[in-house]
């Protein structure tokens, strides 16, 4: 390499004649004007490790471009999971979220909402547009879970709602014509709300993460935050951590999938603060002259994105802003490959 750095490209035929006795020798002195024509080459016409350099611009560049053109014309879509017991503020956490009505009691006003006997999933879907970018949302609520005395298998219709949302995509799939694009219904995340009890975890909440993460990317949160003083929200974290850590419970983002050092890093920074320690609210109060999303009391006004009041920043951050990309790869590589293996092992087995 050293003797061909003034060329771009090296023939391959070079070098070809040489007997095989000399190949295995030690490449022959270098001429001096060889060496000093190498010294004379600017670094950014010497070849790299990889591939050969250019001389000028191309226009490489404007793949990004072209990708981001075609995404905003198609859009895309994302899934999210809300799980817990009614009165945690799942509803308003998602309308918090997305800044618009999008959750299960939006969507029926007017109705008396009567708590089911099971647990029962429902699903909305809404086309959210912000700066030409168009997301086509669904969020997929279970009232139900956790409200009855005995919740005994209560996360067996989730986790047949999951798997159906995967099977489906398989099918379509395997088709010989299939769509050019596939509707993905997949759930790519799953918002679990953790009660404020600032105790520890309940043998529900840890039986539920333990089977669902195996499955879907789990994110706990501690629900309406407020109610626990900054000690008490404190240990609370701690405690929950040591619980995941105890059961061998892996919640997003896993260590497992961090692609490089700086992943890494990142994800490490959000797993010390898992689970984030949230406040919900869907109405705006006018603080120090702006108008800010938050809730009013008598002491007065929490901020929900103000980071010396809760933690919604952050989760808001993990889930939209830093690693939605990510939730729908590793559901669709790791999740959903994993469900795909298993069903064709099955429908291949014999008998």
């Amino acid at each position: 390499r050293g003797v061909q750095a003034h060329r771009l490209c090296p023939p391959r035929g070079a070098g070809s004649s040489l007997e095989p006795e000399e190949r295995g020798m030690e490449p022959p002195a270098v001429p001096e004007e060889e060496e000093e024509e190498e010294e004379a080459v600017p670094l950014s016409v010497a070849p790299g490790p990889v591939g050969c350099q250019l001389f000028g611009y191309v226009g490489i560049e404007a793949v990004l471009d072209q990708m981001k053109i075609k995404t905003m014309k198609t859009g895309f879509e994302f899934n999210i999971m809300v799980v817990g017991q009614s009165g945690l503020g799942k509803s308003t956490m998602v309308n918090t979220l997305f800044k618009s009505k999008v959750s299960r009691k939006s969507s029926q006003s007017g109705q008396e909402e009567r708590i089911p006997k099971t647990v029962q999933l429902q699903s909305i879907t809404h086309v959210i547009e912000e700066k030409g970018v168009k997301m086509k949302l669904t969020v997929t609520d279970t009232p139900g879970f956790g409200d009855q005395i005995n919740n005994e298998n209560c996360w067996d219709p989730i986790i047949k709602y999951i798997n159906e949302q995967y099977e489906k995509y398989l099918r379509e799939e395997i088709l010989i014509t299939r769509k050019r694009k596939i509707p993905d219904t997949r759930v790519h995340g799953c918002v679990y709300f953790v009660p404020p009890t600032g105790h520890w975890l309940r043998p529900l909440d840890l039986e539920f993460m333990r089977r669902l993460s195996k499955i879907v990317n789990v994110v706990p949160v501690i629900a309406k935050a407020d109610t626990l003083t900054l000690e008490e929200r404190a240990e609370f974290k701690q405690r929950i951590q040591e619980d995941l850590k105890t059961h061998a419970i892996s919640v997003y983002p896993q260590e497992d999938f961090d692609q490089d050092p700086e992943d890494r890093a990142l994800n490490d920074r959000i797993r010390e603060k898992i689970p984030f320690a949230v406040v919900g609210a869907d109405q705006e109060h006018q603080v120090n002259g702006k108008r800010v999303l938050g809730r009013k009391t008598k002491w007065g006004i929490i901020e929900v994105e103000n980071p010396a009041h809760c933690e919604f920043p952050l989760l808001r951050d993990l889930l939209i802003r830093s690693h939605l990309q990510d939730l729908k790869d590793i559901t669709h590589n790791v999740h959903y490959e994993s469900y795909r293996v298993r069903r064709l092992n099955e429908s291949n087995r014999p008998g």
